[in-house]
């Protein structure tokens, strides 16, 4: 068999730009094919990257450069005589904690009807037990006499630490039915495994329930450490000297066993509730994961609580600066951010909010005051269908980390683990504040600078004498 050279990577978001691009830098040409044509005319004509992620724009631009990746969203244009076809396109979570696949089985019927000579289509958005067989069937449906083979090949990317993942992976999954699709991933990833980095290959099924499992098992240790932090409070433990000694077992490991106010982002919410509803599909019950999901939800929650606390019990009529909305550092994501149940509440109970993200402003905007606009930040409908404001407090943004963020603020809550917040003048801060209650969810200071610097210090699951 010779080698692969052609993809086509269908989807511009965050695991088909992200992977398209480092394939082209393997050296593979790359199609990256978008139905958002403004997306595509942004990263073609103005190179302009839609998501924040380190290091990928400066690959994009490399690689575009060497012509050695386009974009395009004409699939007639790249799908004939492609070696492979990745299907890199959203799988949003529906009503019922599922993963929707219609944008999977949509791509799944363009391709066929474009398909020349044989090809691999490889599923790489995250999609439940079962789907390969489905987009098989869709596709033969179209083209019953094309000559492809359907792969299942999970992506392993942590948002900030993308590039990083993809081209140095702990391992690459490969799940295959046929001997010819697997020559032909192997092939594909022959540059990983000529640097040892390990390739698995299975089949199908057990692919496309890696990916869920693995996601499911890194929220529940997520989990497992907040919860500890509720312990270590009511015990004078300190959580991140638990967190360390669990860490330093080989068994258990460090990573994901830092605590905070709870998992959001793109995969561990959706993740949990797809394989959670998979296993209830099935005629089985999942405890665990089904556990994690709703303790996750109570420790968002129950970070207003340690908040109210901290403000004597009441947070009615009082300035809080919070710092950070994306659900973690080095991302603009938002989905399923813990800001968006911590300031929702805040404002509702008549906190005055003001915050602000490195990253993420735009899309915190856009959701914040779209939840505003909903009712959910304590307005009602009025008979006339516009909005009756219920007692509730301001949500503002500032645009810049200065004076303005602090001033007149009765606390500090830290959401987002950003670098920039480590390095604050905590002794300006408590000046520039009304109040003096740094609040850190995120752990990110020593108790006694924090003390020193003239602020009173609430973090999670730590004594702060």
């Amino acid at each position: 068999m010779s080698t692969p050279r052609k993809i086509t990577m269908i989807g511009t978001g965050y695991v088909g730009l992200v992977s398209g691009t480092c394939f082209a830098e393997l050296g593979y040409h790359v199609t990256c094919v978008d139905v958002d044509a403004e997306k595509i005319r942004l990263l073609e004509q103005e190179g302009i990257i839609p998501i924040f992620e380190p290091g990928l724009k400066e690959l994009v631009d490399k690689n575009v450069m060497a012509g050695r990746l386009a974009f395009t969203t004409d699939l007639a244009t790249c799908v004939p005589g492609s070696d492979a076809v990745f299907i890199a396109v959203g799988t949003p979570q529906d009503e019922d904690g599922s993963a929707d696949l219609k944008y999977v089985e949509t791509a799944a019927r363009q391709i066929a009807s474009h398909l020349q000579g044989y090809t691999v289509i490889v599923n790489k958005s995250t999609v439940p037990v079962g789907t390969g067989i489905r987009v098989d069937a869709l596709m033969r449906e179209v083209a019953p006499d094309a000559a492809f083979d359907v792969v299942s090949n999970p992506e392993f990317l942590r948002e900030g630490e993308a590039v990083e993942d993809f081209m140095k992976p702990d391992r690459v999954i490969v799940g295959v039915e046929t001997p010819r699709a697997e020559a032909m991933m192997r092939a594909f990833y022959k540059p990983f495994t000529d640097q040892n980095y390990p390739l698995l290959v299975v089949n199908r099924a057990s692919s496309e329930l890696i990916k869920y499992a693995s996601n499911a098992f890194l929220a529940t240790k997520i989990t497992f450490i907040n919860e500890m932090i509720a312990l270590c409070d009511a015990v004078g433990a300190d959580v991140l000297s638990v967190s360390k000694g669990m860490g330093m077992d080989s068994r258990i490991a460090p990573r994901f066993l830092q605590p905070g106010p709870g998992y959001g982002g793109s995969c561990f919410p959706k993740d949990t509730h797809a394989l959670a509803k998979t296993a209830r599909d099935h005629g089985v019950v999942l405890s665990l994961v089904e556990e994690t999901i709703a303790a996750n939800q109570r420790i968002k929650e129950s970070m207003v609580g340690r908040i109210e606390k901290a403000l004597g019990g009441n947070v009615a009529g009082k300035r809080i600066a919070i710092l950070g909305l994306a659900f973690k550092a080095n991302t603009d994501d938002m989905r399923d951010a813990s800001a968006l149940t911590i300031i929702p509440a805040l404002k509702a109970k008549g906190a005055d909010i003001v915050a602000f993200d490195p990253e993420a402003m735009p899309r915190a905007k856009e959701l914040l005051l779209g939840q505003a606009r909903e009712g959910v930040l304590g307005q009602l409908a009025g008979a006339d269908g516009g909005f009756v404001e219920k007692t509730s407090g301001a949500l503002n943004f500032a645009s810049v980390m200065d004076d303005g963020l602090f001033a007149g603020a009765d606390a500090t809550v830290v959401l987002t683990d950003w670098s920039d917040f480590r390095s604050l003048d905590l002794a300006h801060m408590a000046e520039t504040m009304r109040g003096k209650d740094l609040i850190d969810l995120r752990n990110l200071y020593v108790p006694a600078d924090v003390t020193e610097a003239g602020l009173v210090y609430h973090p999670l699951g730590r004594p702060t004498a």
